[in-house]
């Protein structure tokens, strides 16, 4: 039996035992609170920001294009939009349904939608917001603001849109952007490593990343595009986006802005005096090289394709026979017609083949072998010299000329010109057009060259093709004396590689001769566009050369009872109308070429819509100093420095 002082030994000693195990757990409690609320804190407290604080993709603010004198091409504007997060709405179905009872939602691009969503979840990108409607109206997006807290998984919100401001005006030169298709994924990740790659897919599947698809958007793409970052979101517990904290340090670099050197108010100019026709005309500052002016009309909105153009849209531009997606200025390639004279006649003085005072007579015809060539006028012209041959635009004299020359020798001048060359200058779609010779004939047809067919060569018919742009350039190589000349469209941005300069050599007096005629042309007696040399500013002259291409074959029997010609033949069938000139004459600054499509009479349709261009040009003076010359003046936000 244990005395009662055992008794009481045990129990202290139970009690310190106790007291001990109590002292350790509180003690080790006491180091876990320390270690989590002092030593961890800030780890602990990044998890629990975790849980309410989100960070979402932010691409960058695209680079806006300005012309010349900074005046928005391509900038940005807000617009209404609603969009769903496929991992926060367990039935997309529903939650469409629900929108679409308060906008109009088509079954078609609720179809859409609803595919996008399936291969959003497929790609485990159901966190990426796949938009339902943009462009909201002002009622729509007041109406679906209201009722969002109703509806899970859906953002509405106002967005930064691609907006072309001037609309059809620069649509070829611009191109579009629009939401990148795998094709565009592929080619942008080119060369990339694979998380590289992955990277940029994932930033291009966000809503609001565009690319180019053509123009200068496409070939600046990289220049315009910037770097993305993050936006820091506060979420409450159904996922829904509370607040948004700014935070420099995820914030997005903008894209550099981009400047072309066109004049946008000449190039308007220029389109309004096309009024209803189709064509294209190209304006140069023979001193610097700028494009001041590139129309080709009629045009497509590139506004159509930001947020994508539906397939009824597109059919209607596809199949339109006035074809407004064709980039006439740098990629239409047409006959040149009597245009083309200058470098027949630049080859035969090269070559000695002829002496500018060599006379030709025509009577309105020509025969060689066992074929009748014929004049445009059918009487003839008489005895002519090259100065008249020009400023008559006789087509004997030149049949003459050429065939003296021969093919090869005016192949090659028709290069130094610039003709046979793609003068891409950033923009999609340029074409060389062809400067034909019995090499190409041999090697593509496997026939040889016919002489007949330097006859052709030497008005600007048969198989050769040029282009407006190269018709611009082939002026300013003549009203600047054959002195190197270098086109270009980038006045501050990425430069194009693939185009060249030309420096081919000219003989400064030959190209005299052609000034010369080109001067008789438009101010001379008898010159095919004397009408059309005044530019009405009081003195300035212009010099230039007509031009009329056919584009069909005229019969014996048509030339017998007269050659149909105007609201008597089909439009099709007319022939086009060509002129190139450079003003003013006695100090050239401008050279410009105009096509007029089945405009027929390059004296009657084309000459006078370029003398009113180039009024307008030397008025307003297009080719004063541009703005991204004087770096102080370069302020917006974005904006990149000379490459």
């Amino acid at each position: 039996m244990k005395t009662k002082r055992s008794i009481e030994d045990d129990f202290s000693r139970r009690m310190v035992l106790a007291a001990g195990a109590g002292g350790v757990v509180w003690a080790g409690l006491v180091a876990r609170l320390f270690q989590l609320q002092v030593l961890e804190r800030e780890k602990y407290q990044a998890a629990a920001e975790d849980n309410h604080i989100k960070l979402a993709l932010a691409p960058p603010q695209r680079g806006r294009i300005l012309d010349r004198f900074g005046k928005p091409l391509a900038s940005h504007r807000r617009a209404g939009r609603v969009s769903i997060v496929p991992e926060q709405t367990h039935d997309p179905a529903g939650t469409l349904a629900q929108i679409a009872a308060l906008i109009d939602l088509p079954d078609e691009r609720i179809e859409k939608i609803t595919r996008e969503i399936t291969a959003s979840r497929r790609r485990n990108a159901g966190f990426v917001p796949v938009i339902v409607a943009n462009e909201l109206t002002y009622e729509d997006f007041a109406r679906m603001n209201v009722h969002a807290a109703e509806i899970p998984g859906i953002q509405v919100e106002m967005a930064l849109t691609r907006s072309y401001p001037r609309g059809r005006d620069l649509a070829h030169v611009l191109g579009y952007v629009a939401r990148a298709s795998q094709d565009d994924l592929t080619r942008l990740s080119s060369g990339m490593v694979e998380d590289e790659a992955k990277r940029l897919e994932k930033l291009f599947r966000h809503p609001d990343m565009r690319t180019g698809r053509q123009g200068m958007e496409r070939f600046a793409e990289e220049w315009l595009r910037g770097k993305p970052g993050f936006r820091k979101l506060v979420t409450n517990a159904h996922g829904r986006v509370i607040e948004e904290i700014p935070d420099e340090k995820f914030a997005p670099v903008p894209g550099k802005d981009l400047y072309v050197t066109i004049d946008s108010e000449l190039q308007r100019a220029a389109i309004e005096r096309f009024g209803d026709e189709s064509g294209a005309a190209v304006v140069l500052d023979i001193e610097t090289g700028d494009v001041l002016a590139m129309v080709s009309t009629p045009a497509f909105d590139p506004n159509d394709f930001v947020n994508g153009i539906s397939g009824t849209a597109y059919a209607e531009l596809r199949d339109n026979p006035r074809s407004p997606l064709y980039p006439r200025a740098h990629g239409g390639v047409y006959p040149p017609g009597s245009t083309f004279k200058m470098v027949v006649a630049t080859a035969a003085l090269e070559s000695g083949a002829v002496k500018p005072t060599d006379r030709v007579h025509c009577n309105g015809y020509y025969h060689f072998g066992n074929r009748t060539w014929h004049c445009w006028k059918k009487g003839g012209h008489g005895s002519m010299d090259m100065h008249n041959g020009i400023k008559h635009s006789c087509d004997v004299y030149f049949y003459e000329t050429a065939r003296r020359t021969g093919v090869e020798q005016i192949a090659a001048t028709a290069r130094k010109f610039g003709f046979g060359e793609a003068w891409t200058l950033g923009m999609t779609g340029a074409r060389g057009g062809l400067v034909p010779d019995p090499e190409w004939k041999q090697r593509v047809m496997g026939e040889p060259w016919y002489e007949g067919e330097t006859l052709n060569f030497g008005i600007g018919q048969g198989q050769l093709g040029v282009t407006p742009l190269q018709l611009a350039l082939m002026t300013a190589r003549i009203a600047n004396e054959g002195h190197s000349f270098k086109p270009k469209l980038v006045g501050l941005g990425p430069k194009s590689e693939d185009d060249g300069i030309l420096d081919a050599p000219l003989d400064a007096e030959i190209m005299q001769r052609m000034k010369a005629g080109m001067f008789g042309v438009t101010s001379e007696g008898g010159g095919t566009a004397y009408r059309s040399g005044d530019l009405g500013l009081g003195g300035p002259r212009l010099a230039g050369k007509t031009g009329t291409a056919q584009v069909r074959r005229i019969t014996k029997a048509e030339r017998d009872k007269g050659v149909r010609k105007g609201v008597n033949i089909e439009r099709e069938l007319r022939d086009h109308a060509l002129f190139v000139a450079y003003a003013p004459a006695d100090d050239p600054k401008y050279a410009i070429s105009v096509v007029v499509e089945h405009g027929e009479g390059g004296s009657s349709t084309a000459a006078p819509l370029a003398r009113d261009i180039l009024h307008f040009a030397l008025k307003n003076d297009s080719r004063r100093k541009a703005v991204y010359g004087k770096t102080a003046s370069i302020t917006p936000a974005g904006t990149g420095e000379p490459t």
